[in-house]
């Protein structure tokens, strides 16, 4: 799969971001209390995890980047389409950029010790971000002729980072099976209670608060493994976490899914 998850991160997840926040429908100051609200989940389910971490004396390199950082892109996307329409692919696409920019800033610092911003301001997915952005701004139409392929290879995305997470789920180990379960379980349960105290401060409107509440509720990033195993930080620890909180996800998942379906239909 390594080819097929280079072609993502490089062409296909650059060209969904470059058409969802380029969309005529997408307007970028209508986000800007859920970019703040993804900000403040992550954050603070960083600062949760790290006073867990000290006081059951966990490696804080091993345990909190994979309580802080969700699996907002293979699962987050994905699910936020096939749960609420492409209605909620704004949505999706904001908290997956939020996510993403801290995880390869303050993740990787937290794991490796050190930050490379020259590297990643160079990373396709930046690139396309700001392009996408800028494109959403200065409200500029692109051209069919651009438009529409760009399209096209965005539509990749979703079907292939689904292959890519049930690959990558068949070949890690769970002899750590123990930690895994404790990171499965803490993992949405210190990020569900960051967001329904940012929703105390912030109210947003309710596709938005559906959406981060879902965010909220989203298993371990894969990118954890891969970023463990670069600075050899207990990978085979994270390996179990994502594992176990992407197999647990399921009922996490589906019990968050009923809770909004329950809220919606006492709201209505």
């Amino acid at each position: 799969m390594e080819f097929a998850n280079r072609m993502n991160m490089e062409i296909f997840v650059p060209a969904l971001l470059i058409d969802a926040l380029s969309s005529k429908s997408f307007f970028i100051l209508e986000y800007q209390s859920l970019a703040l609200a993804a900000v403040f989940v992550v954050l603070f389910s960083g600062v949760l995890a790290w006073v867990f971490a000290k006081i059951f004396k966990l490696s804080v390199a091993m345990f909190v980047p994979s309580m802080m950082f969700n699996n907002s892109g293979n699962l987050g996307l994905p699910l936020a389409v096939l749960a609420f329409g492409e209605n909620a692919l704004g949505a999706a696409v904001i908290l997956f950029l939020a996510e993403n920019i801290f995880h390869f800033t303050l993740g990787s610092y937290i794991v490796g010790g050190k930050v490379s911003w020259w590297k990643i301001l160079r990373m396709p997915v930046n690139i396309a971000t700001i392009i996408g952005l800028s494109i959403s701004i200065s409200q500029v139409r692109m051209p069919e002729l651009i438009q529409i392929p760009i399209h096209m290879l965005g539509q990749v995305v979703i079907p292939l980072m689904l292959v890519a997470l049930g690959v990558r789920m068949t070949t890690v180990d769970l002899k750590a099976w123990r930690i895994g379960l404790l990171g499965a379980l803490m993992c949405p349960l210190f990020s569900i209670i960051a967001a329904f105290l940012i929703l105390l401060v912030i109210p947003l409107e309710p596709i938005q608060r559906t959406q981060l509440l879902l965010f909220a509720t989203l298993p371990p990033a894969v990118l954890n493994y891969m970023f463990a195993e670069k600075y050899q930080q207990h990978p085979k620890e994270v390996a179990s976490i994502v594992v176990v909180g992407n197999a647990l996800s399921i009922f996490t998942l589906s019990l968050m899914l009923l809770y909004l379906d329950l809220g919606k239909a006492v709201g209505s």
